[in-house]
């Protein structure tokens, strides 16, 4: 089976294509392709409060390349998701009329808890220690996703406007950063150990500079080696040097930056990234309301 998840970010929208195979005692799920298009929807978003016309064509032009896509491949299902720039943008609505008007594709504008739930549909902390605690965290381009699971179970979780292209263009004040920092220390204390699961495209790319193998933790202290080593260039550099993708080299920063302040103010000394996103999460929930329709018949 296979299924396509579209995720409309702040920075990126992707399209990822699932295969998933279920033989009846256990399901696996497997990337078979996935399409990543840095539009920035939320430099517009966040610093104009609307989306410009020039972006809004690159967005049409791009779903409707996923339009075609997603029928080439015969997807059984599929779903789009607008996050944290287009909840931002007082034009939002006719974005999404025109998308579906012009594409053919049906775009779901989602508020933060539902982002975080869609995430977290993953359930990446079944699979691990029971007697550990996890604080999972997704950092988006507007937005900083982050909940806290004991025992299985969401113990708390929230979303904040907190990302790499609101940091980037200084759009957070310091009294909110402030009680960013104080709610992560408040909900963590009293659970220990603690294990970070990070998520989002630049802590998998910092995951991938530790050089650490796939499935393996990375320690808090490496990760801060990294972010110094990377804030030691300059944008070019990274770009030439490193190899950062453009629109990788900038917010990379504030993503590290975003990261550290969590794991230091939970007091986490190592991170999980098992490179999943909200893209995967969709396809988690996509195959589940499959599996209940056939149930249904």
């Amino acid at each position: 089976m296979k299924f396509a998840a579209i995720d409309i970010g702040s920075n990126a929208v992707r399209l990822l294509f699932s295969n998933v195979y279920d033989n009846g005692n256990s399901t696996s799920f497997k990337k078979a392709e996935l399409i990543r298009i840095p539009i920035r929807l939320g430099e517009d978003s966040f610093l104009q409060g609307a989306i410009s016309e020039k972006k809004v064509e690159k967005l049409i032009t791009a779903m409707k390349a996923f339009k075609y896509l997603i029928d080439v491949y015969d997807a059984i299902d599929y779903r789009a998701c607008a996050t944290s720039a287009m909840r931002d943008a007082n034009n939002s609505k006719e974005i999404i009329e025109r998308v579906l008007k012009e594409a053919g594709i049906t775009i779901e504008l989602i508020d933060g808890k539902t982002e975080a739930d869609i995430i977290y549909a993953n359930h990446i902390e079944e699979n691990l220690d029971k007697n550990n605690a996890y604080l999972y965290i997704d950092i988006g381009g507007g937005s900083t996703e982050i909940t806290l699971f004991s025992n299985n179970k969401a113990v708390v979780s929230k979303s904040f406007n907190i990302g790499t292209i609101r940091m980037l263009h200084n759009q957070i004040d310091k009294e909110y950063w402030n009680y960013f920092k104080s709610w992560v220390h408040e909900i963590t204390v009293g659970y220990k150990p603690l294990i970070a699961i990070g998520t989002g495209g630049n802590i998998n790319k910092l995951f991938k500079m530790s050089g650490r193998k796939p499935n393996k933790p990375v320690a808090t202290t490496k990760l801060r080696a990294v972010y110094e080593e990377l804030e030691s260039y300059t944008y070019d550099e990274r770009v030439t040097l490193l190899g950062l993708n453009p629109d990788r080299a900038d917010v990379i920063i504030p993503a590290s930056k975003i990261l550290l302040s969590v794991l230091k103010h939970a007091e986490i000394e190592k991170i999980i990234v098992p490179q999943i996103g909200l893209s995967d999460g969709i396809v988690h929930q996509l195959y589940e309301k499959h599996k209940e329709r056939q149930l249904v018949k």
